[in-house]
Order: structure tokens, then sequence, then C-alpha cells
């Protein structure tokens, strides 16, 4: 089993820059990069080249051979290759040089955008798998203050955006290449002309650096918006019983209205300011190419016979230059909106504002003699009020520890503190004498079975959820555990028996029924260390005896730590220990504590008092309107059965189990009449 460990999660070096700490991420592609940067700077290569050859080729197909020998030696250098061909031949391979040159450029535009995308999802998987890993290692304590919409948006929407950054970036250097082979072949015609737009064309990157600015602004906002309505949404949907009960509708809608509206006006302000890069820029280029215009006249006044070819080719370069110096400030304003992606991924992946739990080194064979606290004492990180207090308690092997006490008397935390949930703020926990924290933290919890109070169930089969945790477990174990922990009997009267779909945390279940599934998983994984937090008190009386017979089955030859509310499911432990404000007062078992006379005592008159003989028959009724309940169930599906056979023989059977269950039905029924607190 894989542990997971402040050792293990090591993706982000807390000293880098989230700029750095995503580079390092990239780093680990170097083919993917290299793919993508050689993709982009050859179309850029081939661009030029292509753009520059035709011109020429055009006026020498048109029979203007003359006007270029005036012209640029850039010209000269072009056409050079095709000098000493045949007249025919000649025209045929320009025009097919220039065709080369764009089918090229295509191409390496079609490589560099497969590979920039591979790049992407590959960066995207990557950083997904490190939020991962960072989710699963660190302490319980971070998820007691994190949203879980707020981290379902950073491992999705969020890492995506910020994996976006790195290609974005090296788009945005190709571009930069191709702006950089334009210039180069603009400089080979006219030097004048070249420093001129130099100088007037970063008048647009210097306007848009204001936009990139609002962007950066608006991006945070927009991630901030996002965060709380994800965030909220979760909510909102875990608690529609809440919020049905409350008749809170109105007020939630008008909340998320908000939420929506205020995301909507965001983005408009979003789209407004990137919108307006593009026809900002244009204006300036068009700006900048009639006064260029103006300037060629006076620049090549002594070369008017080449003036126009000359200005036709600087030109028709010059345009192609002009939208890949926007597309540079658009890049520029497309890395400032997902800087604040770069940024929340990266505070997700550093380790130094988080807790991990160190693993131990030491390999964990079983439990040969107990467990023991010792001298332990806890206080919740960033708390100076201790939950625990100098408890001192041994737990023999194969026998059973309970705790009671008062709600807040800390029984709960002590338990976490066994699978290490918590390690203790001092003293120690020990495993046959042996530091709990030295040991592989994953051996020991897979030798250990928690049964809590609320039971947490995966929206999948029944089979799914008692395997979780052994999945190589076959069914017939499965239904072996059923039966032990009394789960069968409903488990087959499911309308697919283990293949049935529970819902959304087994909402399609009752609470006595996800107990006993719990119970059923524990007894699947074998634990030989069995923890039970209350797991009982939310129960009905009926579903209540279901759930301890089976927790009875479940503790049998086992270590076992109980935490009880019902003092009479922890009679029978070997050893019961009372708490009040984190410290154990009393220790003993059931009889020796009532001999005492301290608060168990009282604690227990007080129980047992509610539960005396008077509410005997309210149990009975319970019990056999329980089973009245079950007997109606079983015959309504027979009935269903009915409607559906179509042989006479099996319908037949049919009816003569139904009749025999309407038996039984009317026998409760005169049994519950019968009993001595019955009331019309």
């Amino acid at each position: 089993m894989q542990s997971y460990s402040s050792e293990k999660s090591t993706v982000s070096d807390n000293k880098l820059t989230p700029r750095q700490m995503l580079w390092r991420v990239a780093k680990r592609y170097p083919f993917k990069i290299i793919a993508s940067v050689v993709a982009g700077f050859s179309g850029a290569l081939f661009n030029g080249v292509g753009t520059a050859l035709i011109v020429p080729i055009m006026l020498s197909l048109l029979g203007q051979d003359a006007i270029l020998k005036d012209g640029p030696p850039i010209f000269q250098l072009l056409l050079s290759p095709f000098e000493d061909l045949p007249g025919a031949y000649r025209y045929a391979a320009m025009a097919l040089a220039a065709l080369l040159m764009i089918i090229l450029k295509n191409i390496s535009n079609y490589l560099n955008a497969l590979a920039s995308g591979t790049l992407n999802r590959a960066m995207t998987a990557d950083l997904q798998r490190q939020g991962l890993d960072i989710i699963l290692g660190v302490d319980l304590e971070y998820f007691s203050k994190a949203q879980v919409g707020e981290l379902m948006n950073r491992l999705g929407g969020e890492m995506n955006r910020a994996s976006s950054a790195i290609t974005k970036s090296i788009q945005l250097y190709v571009t930069a290449g191709t702006v950089l082979v334009f210039l180069c072949l603009l400089l080979s015609i006219s030097v004048q002309l070249t420093l001129v737009a130099t100088i007037l064309l970063p008048i647009s990157a210097f306007i848009s650096q204001t936009i990139v600015k609002r962007s950066k602004a608006y991006s945070q906002m927009l991630t901030q918006i996002n965060s709380r309505y994800s965030g909220g949404l979760v909510e909102l949907i875990s608690g529609m019983r809440l919020v049905r009960s409350s008749v809170t509708e109105d007020v939630e809608y008008e909340r998320f209205s908000k939420y929506i509206g205020d995301r909507e006006k965001l983005n408009l302000k979003i789209q407004m300011n990137s919108q307006i890069v593009a026809p900002l820029g244009e204006v300036i280029n068009i700006s900048v190419l009639l006064i260029l215009i103006l300037l060629a006249r006076v620049i090549f006044q002594d070369q008017i016979a080449s003036l126009a070819a000359i200005m036709v080719t600087y030109l028709v370069l010059l345009n192609r230059l002009l939208p890949y110096i926007s597309q540079i400030n658009s890049g520029r304003n497309q890395l400032a909106q997902v800087s604040a992606s770069v940024d929340i991924v990266n505070d997700l992946l550093r380790t130094d504002n988080k807790s991990f739990m160190q693993n131990g080194a030491l390999p964990y064979y079983g439990l040969n003699h107990g467990l023991e606290f010792k001298n332990v004492s806890f206080s919740y990180p960033g708390t100076d009020n201790p939950v625990l207090t100098d408890i001192s308690l041994k737990l023999p092997k194969g026998t059973t520890l309970a705790l009671v006490g008062s709600s807040g008397a800390g029984k709960s935390t002590l338990a976490d503190l066994v699978p290490r949930f918590f390690d203790p703020s001092s003293g120690a926990i020990l495993v046959d004498g042996q530091d709990l924290r030295s040991f592989d933290i994953a051996q020991v919890r897979e030798n250990m079975g928690i049964v809590g109070q609320e039971t947490f169930l995966f929206n999948n089969t029944v089979r799914y959820n008692i395997a979780y945790g052994n999945f190589s477990v076959s069914d017939d174990e499965i239904l072996a555990a059923a039966k032990r922990a009394n789960a069968y009997d409903f488990i087959m009267n499911l309308s697919e028996g283990l293949d049935t779909m529970i819902g959304d945390r087994g909402v399609m279940l009752s609470g006595g029924q996800r107990q006993r599934l719990a119970i059923a998983r524990a007894l699947v994984q074998n634990p030989e260390i069995l923890i039970l937090d209350e797991a009982t008190s939310a129960l009905d009386t009926v579903s209540e005896r279901f759930v301890q017979e089976a927790i009875d089955e479940l503790s049998r030859d086992r270590t076992t730590l109980v935490i009880a509310h019902r003092l009479s499911t922890v009679r029978k432990a070997d050893q019961i220990a009372v708490m009040e404000q984190g410290r154990v007062v009393e220790l003993g078992n059931h009889e020796n504590l009532l001999q005492q006379g301290g608060t168990y005592s009282k604690l227990c008159k007080l129980q047992f008092h509610e539960t005396s003989e008077s509410n005997k028959p309210k149990q009975q009724l319970a019990q056999m309107s329980y089973e009245f309940r079950s007997n109606l169930n079983q015959s309504t599906g027979l009935l269903s059965l009915l409607a559906l056979e179509e042989e006479e023989e099996e319908r037949e059977k049919i009816i003569k189990q139904m009749s025999l269950s309407l038996e039984d039905m009317l026998k409760k029924l005169e049994k519950i009449e019968n009993t001595s607190d019955y009331k019309y």
C-alpha cells in the first residue's frame, strides 16, 4: 500500500516563485517543449521567407525583373537559386518554392499546435496528480479549514488555467521569434524605415501595458468569485435538507444570483478590456504604415524606378509582422489573466504552509501484547487549549476498552489518535511497548477498522462499499460478512442486490442499514484493532438492536476501543474509562464503577431510569411494528411479481407465499393490539 507523507509530497520547492514552480514542472517534458519551440520557430522562418518571396516572384512572373535589379540585395538573394533555370521552368520553380514555403509554414504551425496542446494536457494532469498527492498526504486539520468547493475548483479549472501559462509563454517566445525573422528581412530592405517602424510600433505595447495590468486585477477578482461560488454551491447541495426545512430557498437564490451577476459583470469587463487590444493596435499600426509610406518617398527618391517593388515588398512584410506584434500584446494580456491561477496552484502545492504526518520506518507485523496511552496530552494545532491532558490507559490484546462521558470530554479525539489522524502533543501511544509513530502508518491503518456515528458511503453499489479497502474480496466473502453484520436480508431485498446503487452518501438506505454496511466493510477488512465511535447513538431502538448484534459479532476476539453514549452497550467491556474535560476520572469495569458511586454510577442511574421497565412495552411495540412493515414490504414485492408472471404454476406459488405473509401480518396485528401500552 502506498504511504502518503511529507517525504512523498515534495512537488514544490517552497523557495520558488509561482512562475519558477510552473517552469520546474514544465521541465519534466523537455521533448514536448523542444518540439513546440522548434515547430514554432520553423513556422516563423518559413512564414518570413515565403512572404518575402511572394512580391519578387510575382514581379518576375509579370516580366518586371528589371525593376528588381535596382532593388535591395535581398531580392537578388531570394531569386539567385532560380537564375540558371530556363524561363518556363524558372517561373514554375519560383511559384512552387513560394507554395512550398506556405505548406511548410502551415505544417509547422499544425505541429506546434499539437505539441503545445500535448504539453498543456500533460502539465495539467501532472499538476492535478501533485495536487491529489498533497490532498491525500496532508493532515486532517487542513480539511477542517478548506472548503470542498474551493478545493474542487483548485484541482480542476485553476490547474488547467495555470498550466496554460507555460504554453502561452512558449507561444509568446515563438511569436517574438517570428517578429525577429520579419525584422531581419525588413532591415535587409531598408534600415532607415525599419528603425522608424521600431520606434513607432512599441507605442501600442506601452498602451497595452495599462490593459495588461487591468487584466491581472480582473483575473484575481474572477478567481475569488469563482472560488466563493463553487464552495458555496457544494455546501448548498449538501445542505439541501436544511435549506428546505428552513424555507430559505429565496435567500439562497438571491445569494447565488448575486454571485452569478457579479461574475457576469466582471466577465464583461474582462471582455471589454481584452477586445480593445486588437482595434487599438490596428489603428496604431495603420498610422505607422502611412508614416512609413511618406518617409519611403524621401529615403528611396534616387531609386524611384524600383520604389513600387521595394515598398510593396516592405509593406507586405510589415503587414504580416503587425499581427504578430498584436499577438504579443494579446499574449501578455492572457498571461496576466492566468497569473492569479498560477499563484493559487502554487499555494496548493506548497508544503511549508501545511502539516503532514511523518511516516515511521518500522514495519508493522501485528499486535502481540496491546496498546498503551502513556501520559497523552493533545491540543489542536493553532490553539493553546488542551483537549486531552495526561491520559494513561492500557488496552491489552483481545480486550475491550470503553470510553464514556459527556459531549466534549475528549473521547473521539482520543480515538482519533490511534489511527494517527493526529499525533499527541506530548506523551505517546505505545504498540507492544513501541511508539506508534515509529511504525509504517499504512501498515498500521490496514490492521484497524473504524465504525463511526456518521458512516460515509460512496455513491456506488452495495458491493463496492462493502469491499472498499479490500477490492480483491470475493462475492461469497462479501455475503458472509453481510450475514454476520445483520445486513444480508435487507441487501437481498434491494432491487438489484449487491449491484444496487445506494445514492450519494447512501441516501437510499436507512441509518441502521448504512451502519450495518459499514460493519460488513469492517468484517471484510478483518482488522485486529477495532474503533467504534458511538456507532448506535443516532439509531432507533429496532435498528440499534440489529446494529448492536452486528457490533458484538464484529468485536469478537478483537482489540476494541469503544466510544459509547448509551451505557447499556458497554456493560460487558473489560474496562470502562470515564472522561471529563479531557481527563480520565474513573477506570474499572461496570460492576466496580457502580460500587464506587461516582460519575459512572450517576450516568447509569440517569440513563437506565429513562429506559426502565415502563418503556419495555414501547420497545416491544416498535419491534412488532418493524416486523409488520417487513412483512408488508414482502407482500408488496410478491404482488409486483404476480403482475409480471404469466405462467400459471408460478402464479400459484406466489399467491401461496402472499397468503402465508398476510397470515403472519394478522398475527402481528393481534400482538400489537394486545400490547399493554397500546392506545387507540
